[in-house]
């Protein structure tokens, strides 16, 4: 019986995992930007303004 040939997923894996790289970084920049505009508006609303 005759297997299939190997393919290289070398690349393919580091692809993948740029990719969830990327995007728990642009993740964890959305949060770090909400929650910096959060803090913003309740600072505002309680009367700390520049």
């Amino acid at each position: 019986m005759q297997q299939a040939p190997k393919r290289d997923t070398t690349k393919s894996n580091l692809a993948k995992r740029l990719g969830w790289m990327i995007l728990i970084w642009l993740a964890s920049i959305t949060t770090l930007a909400a929650m910096s505009l959060l803090m913003k508006l309740l600072m505002k609303a309680a009367g700390f303004n520049n």
